[in-house]
Protein backbone atom coordinates (compact mmCIF):
# COMPACT_ATOMS: atom_id res chain seq x y z
CA UNK A 1 0.00 0.00 0.00
CA UNK A 2 1.03 3.04 -0.96
CA UNK A 3 -0.32 5.95 1.73
CA UNK A 4 0.97 9.86 1.49
CA UNK A 5 -0.28 12.61 4.05
CA UNK A 6 0.64 15.98 3.62
CA UNK A 7 -0.23 18.17 6.83
CA UNK A 8 -0.58 21.59 7.20
CA UNK A 9 -0.94 20.84 10.87
CA UNK A 10 -1.70 17.72 12.58
CA UNK A 11 -4.72 18.98 13.00
CA UNK A 12 -5.57 19.36 9.14
CA UNK A 13 -4.18 16.66 6.37
CA UNK A 14 -4.57 15.93 2.82
CA UNK A 15 -4.55 12.26 2.89
CA UNK A 16 -3.96 9.77 -0.32
CA UNK A 17 -4.18 5.83 -0.64
CA UNK A 18 -2.67 4.51 -3.80
CA UNK A 19 -3.19 0.82 -2.96
CA UNK A 20 -6.39 -1.93 -3.76
CA UNK A 21 -7.85 -0.90 -0.37
CA UNK A 22 -6.78 0.17 3.29
CA UNK A 23 -8.92 -1.27 6.43
CA UNK A 24 -9.28 -0.39 9.75
CA UNK A 25 -10.72 -0.66 12.60
CA UNK A 26 -10.86 3.16 14.50
CA UNK A 27 -11.88 4.88 17.38
CA UNK A 28 -11.64 8.33 17.10
CA UNK A 29 -10.46 10.60 19.72
CA UNK A 30 -11.53 13.71 18.14
CA UNK A 31 -14.42 14.44 15.80
CA UNK A 32 -13.32 14.32 12.14
CA UNK A 33 -14.38 16.41 9.09
CA UNK A 34 -14.08 14.99 6.24
CA UNK A 35 -14.04 16.31 2.63
CA UNK A 36 -13.71 13.40 -0.73
CA UNK A 37 -12.08 14.41 -3.75
CA UNK A 38 -11.95 10.83 -4.70
CA UNK A 39 -11.79 7.57 -4.19
CA UNK A 40 -14.85 6.02 -2.08
CA UNK A 41 -14.90 4.82 2.02
CA UNK A 42 -17.10 2.17 3.56
CA UNK A 43 -17.95 3.15 7.41
CA UNK A 44 -19.12 -0.14 9.21
CA UNK A 45 -20.87 1.27 12.59
CA UNK A 46 -22.55 -1.15 15.12
CA UNK A 47 -25.72 -0.34 13.81
CA UNK A 48 -25.42 1.31 10.70
CA UNK A 49 -23.58 0.97 7.14
CA UNK A 50 -22.18 4.66 5.44
CA UNK A 51 -20.69 4.63 1.91
CA UNK A 52 -19.10 7.80 0.93
CA UNK A 53 -17.21 8.77 -1.99
CA UNK A 54 -15.80 11.88 -4.74
CA UNK A 55 -17.43 14.94 -3.80
CA UNK A 56 -19.80 13.98 -0.20
CA UNK A 57 -18.64 15.83 3.37
CA UNK A 58 -19.50 14.29 6.98
CA UNK A 59 -18.49 14.32 9.90
CA UNK A 60 -17.78 11.60 12.75
CA UNK A 61 -18.25 12.43 16.39
CA UNK A 62 -15.20 11.60 18.83
CA UNK A 63 -15.34 8.16 20.66
CA UNK A 64 -17.05 6.33 17.86
CA UNK A 65 -16.20 2.49 16.85
CA UNK A 66 -16.01 2.31 13.43
CA UNK A 67 -14.10 -0.09 10.64
CA UNK A 68 -13.48 2.00 7.38
CA UNK A 69 -12.47 0.21 4.19
CA UNK A 70 -10.74 2.99 1.58
CA UNK A 71 -10.81 2.16 -1.92
CA UNK A 72 -9.76 3.31 -5.01
CA UNK A 73 -12.23 4.31 -7.90
CA UNK A 74 -12.45 5.43 -11.55
CA UNK A 75 -8.74 4.99 -11.76
CA UNK A 76 -8.51 7.79 -8.99
CA UNK A 77 -6.83 7.25 -5.33
CA UNK A 78 -8.36 7.18 -2.64
CA UNK A 79 -8.11 11.11 -1.71
CA UNK A 80 -9.24 13.18 1.11
CA UNK A 81 -8.74 16.37 3.53
CA UNK A 82 -9.35 15.67 6.75
CA UNK A 83 -9.85 18.12 9.23
CA UNK A 84 -9.69 16.88 13.36
CA UNK A 85 -11.59 19.04 15.66
CA UNK A 86 -9.75 18.85 19.37
CA UNK A 87 -11.34 19.39 22.17
CA UNK A 88 -9.07 21.83 22.82
CA UNK A 89 -9.97 23.63 19.85
CA UNK A 90 -13.65 23.21 20.23
CA UNK A 91 -13.35 24.43 23.49
CA UNK A 92 -11.54 28.06 22.98
CA UNK A 93 -14.18 28.32 20.17
CA UNK A 94 -17.11 27.86 22.01
CA UNK A 95 -15.49 29.82 25.34
CA UNK A 96 -17.06 33.23 24.64
CA UNK A 97 -20.54 31.54 23.47
CA UNK A 98 -23.95 30.76 25.58
CA UNK A 99 -24.14 27.19 24.72
CA UNK A 100 -24.96 24.99 27.52
CA UNK A 101 -23.58 21.21 26.46
CA UNK A 102 -26.44 18.30 26.38
CA UNK A 103 -26.15 14.65 26.91
CA UNK A 104 -25.40 12.92 23.16
CA UNK A 105 -26.78 9.45 22.52
CA UNK A 106 -26.65 9.22 19.16
CA UNK A 107 -23.22 7.70 17.45
CA UNK A 108 -24.37 8.71 13.73
CA UNK A 109 -22.26 9.98 11.40
CA UNK A 110 -24.02 13.48 9.77
CA UNK A 111 -23.82 14.17 6.46
CA UNK A 112 -22.94 17.98 4.58
CA UNK A 113 -22.33 16.95 0.75
CA UNK A 114 -23.17 19.61 -1.46
CA UNK A 115 -23.07 22.47 0.61
CA UNK A 116 -21.04 24.85 -1.08
CA UNK A 117 -20.07 27.26 1.79
CA UNK A 118 -18.30 23.51 3.62
CA UNK A 119 -16.92 22.67 0.18
CA UNK A 120 -15.21 25.85 -0.27
CA UNK A 121 -13.90 25.65 2.86
CA UNK A 122 -12.52 22.85 2.99
CA UNK A 123 -11.02 23.30 -1.00
CA UNK A 124 -9.43 26.32 0.33
CA UNK A 125 -7.17 24.32 2.16
CA UNK A 126 -5.39 22.52 -1.11
CA UNK A 127 -3.13 25.23 -1.69
CA UNK A 128 -1.75 25.55 1.88
CA UNK A 129 -0.39 21.71 1.78
CA UNK A 130 2.62 22.49 -0.56
CA UNK A 131 3.71 25.68 1.08
CA UNK A 132 7.03 25.17 2.91
CA UNK A 133 6.16 28.32 5.17
CA UNK A 134 2.53 28.79 6.80
CA UNK A 135 0.98 31.98 7.37
CA UNK A 136 0.61 32.72 10.58
CA UNK A 137 -2.44 31.16 12.25
CA UNK A 138 -4.11 30.09 9.11
CA UNK A 139 -4.68 26.48 10.37
CA UNK A 140 -7.01 28.21 13.72
CA UNK A 141 -8.32 30.24 11.26
CA UNK A 142 -9.51 27.40 8.45
CA UNK A 143 -10.58 25.47 11.93
CA UNK A 144 -12.62 28.10 13.18
CA UNK A 145 -14.13 29.05 9.36
CA UNK A 146 -15.26 25.21 9.24
CA UNK A 147 -16.58 24.96 12.68
CA UNK A 148 -18.76 28.44 11.83
CA UNK A 149 -19.94 26.93 8.91
CA UNK A 150 -21.23 24.05 10.32
CA UNK A 151 -22.78 25.26 13.08
CA UNK A 152 -24.59 27.81 10.24
CA UNK A 153 -25.70 24.40 8.55
CA UNK A 154 -26.99 22.44 11.56
CA UNK A 155 -28.27 23.71 14.15
CA UNK A 156 -28.14 21.25 16.44
CA UNK A 157 -24.51 20.22 15.83
CA UNK A 158 -23.26 22.44 19.13
CA UNK A 159 -24.59 19.40 20.87
CA UNK A 160 -22.05 16.92 19.65
CA UNK A 161 -19.24 19.69 19.57
CA UNK A 162 -19.45 20.68 22.98
CA UNK A 163 -19.67 17.29 24.02
CA UNK A 164 -15.88 17.38 25.87
CA UNK A 165 -16.70 14.64 28.83
CA UNK A 166 -14.77 11.30 28.77
CA UNK A 167 -16.45 7.79 28.49
CA UNK A 168 -18.27 7.29 31.85
CA UNK A 169 -18.21 3.25 33.68
CA UNK A 170 -21.42 1.73 31.48
CA UNK A 171 -22.78 -1.86 30.66
CA UNK A 172 -19.93 -4.35 30.33
CA UNK A 173 -22.54 -6.53 28.83
CA UNK A 174 -24.55 -4.41 26.66
CA UNK A 175 -21.83 -2.49 25.21
CA UNK A 176 -19.62 -6.01 24.36
CA UNK A 177 -22.80 -7.20 22.56
CA UNK A 178 -23.11 -4.04 20.61
CA UNK A 179 -19.17 -3.68 19.45
CA UNK A 180 -17.56 -6.87 19.48
CA UNK A 181 -16.54 -6.99 15.74
CA UNK A 182 -14.90 -3.64 15.98
CA UNK A 183 -10.55 -5.49 16.95
CA UNK A 184 -9.47 -3.37 18.91
CA UNK A 185 -7.08 -3.06 21.95
CA UNK A 186 -8.72 -4.70 25.34
CA UNK A 187 -7.12 -1.28 26.39
CA UNK A 188 -9.53 0.85 24.15
CA UNK A 189 -12.66 -1.59 24.68
CA UNK A 190 -12.20 -0.67 28.95
CA UNK A 191 -11.72 2.92 28.14
CA UNK A 192 -14.64 3.28 26.15
CA UNK A 193 -16.47 1.18 28.84
CA UNK A 194 -15.12 3.47 31.59
CA UNK A 195 -12.37 0.88 33.41
CA UNK A 196 -8.95 0.28 33.38
CA UNK A 197 -7.72 -2.90 31.32
CA UNK A 198 -7.70 -5.01 34.89
CA UNK A 199 -10.99 -3.99 35.93
CA UNK A 200 -12.60 -4.37 32.05
CA UNK A 201 -10.93 -8.15 31.92
CA UNK A 202 -11.71 -9.12 35.90
CA UNK A 203 -16.00 -7.61 34.92
CA UNK A 204 -15.51 -9.69 31.56
CA UNK A 205 -15.06 -12.77 32.78
CA UNK A 206 -17.73 -12.21 35.53
CA UNK A 207 -20.24 -11.29 33.01
CA UNK A 208 -18.97 -14.05 30.00
CA UNK A 209 -17.36 -16.81 31.94
CA UNK A 210 -14.93 -16.77 29.60
CA UNK A 211 -11.76 -14.70 28.56
CA UNK A 212 -12.13 -11.61 26.01
CA UNK A 213 -10.29 -12.90 23.52
CA UNK A 214 -12.33 -16.32 23.63
CA UNK A 215 -15.81 -14.87 23.46
CA UNK A 216 -14.61 -11.92 20.61
CA UNK A 217 -13.50 -15.00 18.28
CA UNK A 218 -16.59 -16.95 19.39
CA UNK A 219 -18.79 -14.14 18.67
CA UNK A 220 -17.01 -12.60 15.24
CA UNK A 221 -17.40 -16.47 14.12
CA UNK A 222 -20.93 -16.53 14.83
CA UNK A 223 -21.45 -13.27 13.03
CA UNK A 224 -19.73 -14.06 9.99
CA UNK A 225 -21.74 -17.34 9.66
CA UNK A 226 -24.88 -15.27 10.09
CA UNK A 227 -23.56 -13.22 6.82
CA UNK A 228 -22.59 -16.02 4.96
CA UNK A 229 -26.31 -17.91 5.22
CA UNK A 230 -28.68 -14.47 6.06
CA UNK A 231 -26.76 -11.63 3.37
CA UNK A 232 -24.91 -14.36 1.37
CA UNK A 233 -22.01 -12.37 1.07
CA UNK A 234 -18.54 -12.23 -0.24
CA UNK A 235 -15.80 -14.34 2.53
CA UNK A 236 -13.52 -11.39 2.31
CA UNK A 237 -16.17 -8.55 2.89
CA UNK A 238 -17.37 -10.78 5.80
CA UNK A 239 -13.69 -10.93 7.33
CA UNK A 240 -13.15 -7.28 7.28
CA UNK A 241 -16.77 -6.54 9.19
CA UNK A 242 -16.20 -9.27 11.66
CA UNK A 243 -13.00 -8.15 13.26
CA UNK A 244 -10.56 -10.20 11.14
CA UNK A 245 -7.23 -8.85 10.18
CA UNK A 246 -7.35 -10.93 6.73
CA UNK A 247 -8.91 -13.30 5.19
CA UNK A 248 -6.36 -16.60 5.97
CA UNK A 249 -6.73 -16.24 9.12
CA UNK A 250 -10.11 -15.70 8.92
CA UNK A 251 -10.74 -18.77 6.81
CA UNK A 252 -8.55 -20.73 9.31
CA UNK A 253 -10.63 -20.04 12.03
CA UNK A 254 -13.84 -20.43 10.24
CA UNK A 255 -13.17 -23.61 9.28
CA UNK A 256 -11.89 -24.65 12.98
CA UNK A 257 -15.36 -23.75 14.66
CA UNK A 258 -17.42 -24.98 11.99
CA UNK A 259 -15.91 -28.03 9.87
CA UNK A 260 -16.19 -26.30 6.72
CA UNK A 261 -14.44 -23.26 5.40
CA UNK A 262 -16.59 -20.14 4.24
CA UNK A 263 -16.49 -21.15 0.29
CA UNK A 264 -17.56 -24.23 1.02
CA UNK A 265 -20.27 -23.20 2.73
CA UNK A 266 -21.46 -20.55 0.05
CA UNK A 267 -21.19 -23.36 -2.03
CA UNK A 268 -23.59 -25.84 -0.26
CA UNK A 269 -25.94 -22.60 0.25
CA UNK A 270 -25.36 -22.67 -3.34
CA UNK A 271 -26.64 -26.04 -4.33
CA UNK A 272 -29.40 -25.66 -2.22
CA UNK A 273 -30.67 -22.51 -3.23
CA UNK A 274 -30.61 -24.35 -7.16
Amino acid sequence: MEYQAKYITEDIKLSSYDDKFFKSDIMFEHHMLIWFISGETKIVQADATYIFGKGDIFLIPRNQLATIVNYPKDGQPHKTVVMHLSKDMLQAFYADLQVKPKPVSSTKIYSFSNHPLLESCLASLIPYFDLEHLPPNIATLKLTEAVTILRTIDKDIDQVLTNYEEPGRIDLVGYMEKHFMFNLPLEKFGYLTGRSLTTFKRDFSKAFNLTPQRWLTQKRLELAHYQFVEKRMKPIDVCYETGFENLSHFSFAFKKQFGYAPTELLNQLDAIKK
